[in-house]
């Protein structure tokens, strides 16, 4: 029997998955789809099992050395910075991400908060419910048609956004070293080798990039100073990527206009955090892959991905850390 652990409730299509099969011990943490991690149940659980899903549960290298008999980790999402890859490499575990099942999600969400911001959606609605109605005080409004977007990232989500803001009538700026300027330019992009050079004339700053150290703290004080008065920030990656201390200042003093939040450097926040005092910026729970039709396909790969791995047959596709194919026997 292998043992196996979800640290959160999957779809009804992906539970067929495993129940057809009779060579399965299944221990689901909780029966909620999404909610705070499951950190302690999962230290207590992963010592004897075979392969565990997670959402934003940490995977240490401590973890690791209580779990003798892991050999895979699904990821119930695309980023991968809750796990410690040079250790799973080194124990032969399988990391494997659900890569192409919220692409679609993530863009909507990006677009989302950038109308969102552009329109004053939730002020407007606050207006409207206290009986004030035209709420005529503040930053004006404006359209997506025809502002700069300089986008951080042209993988499978950065590609979609670029192609969602193409069809609003933007003007799309890419930045990613893994693109040479001529496929960016093929696509319809203006490239952006030096990003730096593009802030001081973006309307709106979009980031897809993942975390790492080389991105960690990307967005600083410097890095705002040179966004103009005018532009939004939005960041449907991951929180880390933005110095939150940093943002909060330049958006309280008006350095920038405005920004749409999805996911912060601590989460959930602590109940005071200071984003939360401020009216030009839109937030939301790091929720941008919770439509049903995302968690369907999220739970299907990811519970694919997990017995794929037993069976020795994942598609490396799906794994971050391909090395260990063949050796995790």
């Amino acid at each position: 029997m292998h043992k196996l652990v979800f640290c959160r409730a999957l779809h009804a299509d992906a539970m067929k998955l495993l129940e057809a099969r009779s060579d399965l011990d299944i221990k689901i943490l909780t029966t909620a789809f999404r909610g705070p991690p499951m950190q302690k149940e999962l230290e207590a659980e992963i010592q004897t099992a075979d392969a565990v899903m997670i959402g934003l549960e940490k995977i240490t290298p401590a973890m690791f050395a209580s779990a003798p008999q892991l050999r895979a980790i699904s990821r119930f999402g695309v980023g991968f910075d809750n796990i410690d890859i040079p250790t799973a490499t080194q124990n032969r575990v399988i990391v494997g991400v659900v890569n192409g099942a919220n692409d679609l999600s993530v863009a909507e969400h990006t677009m989302m908060l950038m109308l969102a911001v552009a329109r004053r959606t939730l002020e407007m609605d606050a207006s409207v419910r206290r009986g004030t109605w035209m709420l005529l005080e503040g930053r004006r409004m404006r359209e997506l048609a025809g502002r700069r977007i300089l986008i951080f990232g042209y993988g499978r989500i950065g590609t979609r956004v670029a192609r969602l803001c193409q069809a609003f009538g933007m003007h799309t700026i890419v930045h990613d070293p893994a693109f040479p300027t001529p496929r960016l330019a093929a696509d319809g992009h203006e490239p952006a080798p030096d990003p730096m050079e593009f802030l001081p004339t973006a309307d709106v700053v979009s980031l897809h990039c993942p975390l790492n150290e080389g991105t960690r703290g990307m967005v600083n004080a410097d890095f705002l100073s040179k966004m103009k008065p005018e532009s939004w920030l939005i960041n449907s990656a991951r929180g880390g990527l933005v110095d939150e201390a940093a943002l909060v200042e330049a958006l309280r003093e008006r350095r920038i206009e405005a920004a749409g939040i999805d996911v912060l450097v601590q989460e959930p926040p602590v109940p005071d955090h200071p984003l939360f005092a401020l009216d030009n910026v839109v937030l939301a729970p790091h929720n941008a892959a919770a439509p049903l039709e995302c968690y369907r396909k999220m739970s299907l790969r990811a519970v694919r991905n997990i017995l794929d791995s037993i069976d020795g047959r994942i598609d490396p596709g799906y794994v971050v850390n391909p090395e260990v194919l063949g050796r995790n026997t």
